[in-house]
């Protein structure tokens, strides 16, 4: 997290980053005691779709990014994201196994499906994504008819069928790794000393 703050903060400023906690929620306040937090209460019977629906809820009317608390990255990443002017799915051409969260873009080039069982997948969806004021209420939506352990990829495939349009932006050439398991720890260590 530290890490993840230290990027935001080249580009955000603090006073618009707000971090959604739940598992050792009083850990992370401690440590960074001057950010705004978002209580995810049901984080123990709910998934992503319902912590992101909690953050959305209170940022009406702003362009929000959010990323996955698990993603370690370049920062130029982030600034990729920041100055990209669609809503978007940060995304890598590299091989994919089944933990990853998977991608497929229509015709038009845009995302058109988004999740682990997505098959012939062109690469993975890292974790770090935006999406623009105008599309927020059509997602906080489609967050509200996910089910209570459905990741936020089921909304924002919900979304596209809808209408909305996520682009898919390139970072294969950045370090931006998810750290699922001690070697992913180890690797994005390396490539970050």
């Amino acid at each position: 997290m530290q890490h993840q703050l230290e990027g935001l903060l080249r580009y955000i400023d603090i006073d618009n980053i707000y971090v959604v906690v739940g598992y050792k929620k009083e850990m992370i306040m401690e440590a960074f005691p001057e950010l705004f937090y978002i209580y995810n209460n049901t984080f123990e019977t709910t998934n992503t779709s319902k912590s992101l629906l909690k953050a959305l809820k209170k940022l009406k009317g702003n362009d929000v990014i959010w990323i996955n608390g698990d993603v370690v990255f370049e920062y130029q990443v982030i600034e990729r994201v920041v100055s990209f002017p669609h809503s978007c799915v940060a995304v890598n051409t590299l091989p994919v196994g089944e933990e990853e969260v998977k991608y497929r873009v229509g015709e038009n080039g845009l995302i058109s499906q988004i999740s682990k069982e997505v098959a012939n997948a062109l690469g993975e969806a890292v974790g770090i994504n935006k999406v623009l004021s105008r599309d927020l209420p059509m997602l906080v939506e489609k967050l509200k008819q996910c089910n209570d352990m459905d990741y936020f990829e089921k909304a924002l495939e919900m979304a596209v069928e809808e209408g909305i349009e996520f682009y898919p932006l390139e970072v294969t050439d950045l370090i931006c790794k998810e750290v699922d398991f001690e070697e992913d720890l180890k690797s994005v260590n390396e490539m970050l000393l």
